[in-house]
This record gives C-alpha cells, structure tokens and sequence, in this order.
C-alpha cells in the first residue's frame, strides 16, 4: 500500500481568505505529524502566494521531522526558496496564474530544457526530484531523461470521471504509467482530486509510492477534526 502525504495548502486558504495570522499551516504539520498516520507533508508555494507563503516552508521545513515535499513551478524565484528549505523532495509542476488548481500535467516537450535545469540543481543539493505528469508513456520516458527520480502520475481525469467506463479507462492509464514507470526505475507517486470515497483502486495500484492528498482531507477536516480526516483516508487506502 503507498503512504500518505498530506497537502495542506488550503490551511493556508483558510487563513488567507481573512488575513488573519491563523489558522496555522505549521500548527496543522505538527497536529499531522504526530496522529502517526502520515509519511510526509506536501505544500505547494505558488508563484502568485495565493495561499502558502515562503515563510510557511521554511518553518515547515525547519520544524517537522517527517519528509517534505515542497511543489513548485520552475520560476528562479521560487527554485531559490527551495534551494534555501533543502526539502527531501521537490515536486514540479506546471502552473498558469488564472487556475483555481493545477490542470494537467507538465509539458516536458516545451519546457523540457528548464525542468532538466532546475532539475539538475535540486538534485546537486540533495532533493530528490519528481516531476507532475499525465499518465502518458512518452512523459514517463521523457522524465527519466530528463533526471527526475520520481514521477508524480497526474489522478485528476480519474477523479472528474463522470461514468464507470471512463473512470475504469482513467484507472487503466495509471495503471499502466505506474507499471512502465517502475520498470524503467522511476519512483512512482500520484495525486490529484483523491477522496476517501475513490482513493481505494489507485492505491491499489502496483508500484504506487506515495499518494498526495490534500484539498478533501483539509474540507473533511472541517467536519471531523484532521486526526479523524486523516484516520479516514488511511482506512480509505487500505492501511
């Protein structure tokens, strides 16, 4: 079974919609860290700030004991941070101002020459890299060659499916991603729009690593408490 990492980028959202110092981002990481019920926290900082901000990751990164995976775009801006928090992985991902959330996949065909750059330079300080892609045989590939050491199998057309044959299709995809990807030696993660009600079949994947979770766990979190949200999906991933 993979192991959780909870995205708490919408802690900061919350506390962002009013300016208000709380609530806590680096609050939420301790209260996860210490449910026992986690491997690692994942936030996004985006170029826009619109939720995490810098001063989030460096405490984050400072404070928690448990791995951290740090997303972000390859602006120079943000690449500088992360060089600066030392996180155990990045994550790279595309990202367009006007998006409510990510969108898809990076496009290592035209962006390729920065992502092995940045790439490159994350690795030289000792994160592991792993790049946000749709589960696309040539993307697989092209990653690899680029010098990620993980992927991160892109789940959102599994979760927005809208009938049992798409989502067994969108299911299928990722299956296969994961298999080719293991095969050639990438470390396999994925995430994306996954619930405690669609998490169970790609955790059941072969080969799955990590899964990334955040905007369900932080809404149901809401409603039961974060120790409770995260003792749901784990029951929902099948550990």
């Amino acid at each position: 079974m993979p192991q959780l990492y909870v995205n708490l980028d919408h802690v900061a959202t919350v506390r962002q919609a009013r300016g208000t110092p709380y609530p806590s981002v680096v609050e939420a990481a301790l209260v996860a860290e210490a449910t026992g019920r986690i491997h690692g926290i994942t936030l996004h900082l985006r170029e826009d700030r619109r939720h995490v901000h810098d001063d989030d990751m460096r405490e984050v990164g400072r404070r928690i004991e448990l791995p951290f995976n740090f997303e972000m775009s390859v602006a120079e801006e943000i690449v500088l941070v992360c060089l600066e928090v030392g996180p155990a992985q990045a994550t790279l991902v595309p990202e367009k101002r006007e998006e409510l959330t990510t969108e898809g996949g990076l496009d290592l065909d035209r962006g390729g020459d920065r992502v092995r750059e940045v790439t490159a330079r994350l690795k030289d300080a000792g994160t592991l890299v792993s790049l946000f892609i749709d589960p696309d045989a040539d993307a697989i590939r092209r990653s690899l060659d680029l010098g990620a050491t993980h992927i991160e199998l892109h789940t959102g057309r599994y979760a927005d499916a809208t009938n049992d044959a798409e989502r067994l299709r969108e299911l299928d995809a990722l299956r296969e991603g994961a298999r080719l990807a293991h095969e050639i030696g990438l470390v396999v993660n994925a995430g994306h729009g996954l619930t405690h009600e669609n998490v169970g079949p790609v955790a059941a994947i072969p080969n799955m690593e990590d899964l990334n979770i955040g905007h369900a766990i932080v809404a149901r979190a809401i409603l039961l408490g974060l120790p409770s949200a995260l003792a749901e999906m784990r029951t929902a991933m099948g550990c």
